[in-house]
């Protein structure tokens, strides 16, 4: 049986009151709404949501994770030369053959059976119905 001891353990250190404690910058692991904890005042104090010390948020560069994806001017060119110069892919010109024939749940199928996933057959086929529309419109401007 160990003994009930007198005192605190040594790494304890002494009782510290509330108006010596250092200030710590806020901690956001409570999952406060960020417009609220925003406007409310902050004082410097070390218990609570706006607990720590006052200080102005550093202004930090936007990361290139964010941007990530987004169609550029270079990319956007490219493309349009290539598809230009290319052409649709077979399984994209049978793909634009169902959506003239009113098709499109048939095609959606077919195309999700060639570029693997959902999102991306339905994206494909969003751009062929568009290309689809575009060459009739410029066929009955040309008329």
């Amino acid at each position: 049986m160990v003994p009930p001891r007198d005192r605190a353990p040594s790494g304890a250190g002494p009782e510290v009151p509330l108006s010596q404690h250092v200030a710590r910058a806020p901690s956001f692991r409570c999952g406060a709404g960020g417009a609220a904890a925003d406007m409310a005042i902050r004082y410097p104090m070390a218990v609570g949501l706006n607990k720590g010390y006052k200080v102005t948020k550093n202004v930090s560069k936007p990361r290139h994770c964010r941007r990530r994806g987004r169609l550029t001017k270079h990319t956007k060119f490219v493309r349009d030369m290539i598809r230009e110069v290319c052409g649709f892919a077979p399984y994209e010109r049978r793909a634009m053959e169902l959506l003239k024939v009113s098709k499109d749940k048939r095609a959606l199928k077919f195309i999700k059976k060639r570029v693997g996933t959902h999102i991306r057959a339905k994206r494909k086929r969003e751009e062929l119905s568009n290309v689809l529309a575009a060459m009739r419109k410029a066929a009955a401007k040309k008329d």
